[in-house]
């Protein structure tokens, strides 16, 4: 299992992965999940991939050769001279497509499904930021201003606070402290998502990023990150008022009211099974 999150604002592009790969409780490995397409000046592409490991890699290899031939057009394109990220994204589609031909129906007879999810952003000259997600058919869907980010592989546990904190405003410095938040909270609650991990932060219009890193649990701000996390969400918990029953204290009751109460069975004696 694997964690990947692409978040698109108006100032930019955030993208953070784990890299553990597991095949069951005793054999863990790393591999990365994220790779970088850059041409200073012109483009600037980001692909995460969660799923079958075996397949994210063939598509990441074919996605660098790949030509997406048009109907009565010359040149074929690829990843490197297409005109928009719609194209791009196209030619990633078309990659995963390939190796669902080639590899399929080997890999049903074998019992295994065939399972990826991409999430590749970025920007070319001539255009926006954009960011998509790639399905294992090799379909798309597109971030929009109500859905600014998306998430691949084990989400569950780091979806509740970027649903909290992240909208197109969100600035990128805080919005790459809230992808870690939610990755430090996806790995709180499944060992099968863990470090070391690769986290990208892109301003818009640059079309090339220096704030690239890869962060283990040694990482100072990391960390830091972790223990006040957890500690904050205990105080904060803490300063909550614990339900009461009645009005006759100054805190909000929960209302006891008959027609609201659960059911609730009693077993007689005489009515349980011997």
């Amino acid at each position: 299992m694997t964690y990947c999150v692409g978040i698109k604002l108006n100032a930019g592009l955030v993208f953070l992965s784990d890299s553990r790969t597991n095949a069951g409780l005793d054999n863990i490995s790393t591999f990365r999940k994220m790779i970088i397409y850059e041409r200073p000046g012109d483009r600037f592409m980001v692909l995460l991939s969660a799923g079958n490991l075996s397949i994210s890699q063939s598509v990441r290899e074919i996605l660098q050769v790949e030509q997406l031939k048009e109907r009565n057009e010359g040149e074929a394109i690829t990843i490197w001279n297409a005109k928009s990220m719609f194209d791009a994204t196209r030619v990633l589609g078309n990659a995963v497509r390939h190796v669902y031909d080639r590899d399929a129906e080997s890999l049903k007879n074998a019992g295994v499904e065939f399972n990826v999810s991409l999430i590749f952003g970025g920007q070319i000259r001539g255009e926006g930021m954009r960011l998509f997600h790639v399905y294992s058919a090799g379909n798309f869907i597109e971030a929009t201003p109500e859905t600014p980010y998306f998430q691949a592989g084990e989400s569950k546990y780091g979806k509740p606070v970027l649903d909290r904190v992240i909208t197109h405003d969100t600035p990128l410095d805080e919005a790459a402290k809230c992808a870690l938040v939610s990755m430090d909270s996806t790995m709180k609650s499944n060992l099968s998502v863990g470090p070391p991990l690769d986290l990208v932060v892109y301003e818009a219009n640059r079309f090339e990023t220096d704030k690239v890193v890869c962060i283990d649990v040694s990482n100072p701000y990391y960390s830091m990150l972790h223990n006040s996390w957890g500690q904050k969400l205990r105080e904060v918990f803490d300063s909550l008022d614990d339900p009461v029953w009645d009005d006759t204290q100054t805190s909000i009751p929960l209302k006891v009211v008959g027609r609201s109460k659960p059911l609730k069975k009693i077993t007689r004696p005489e009515e349980r099974l011997i």
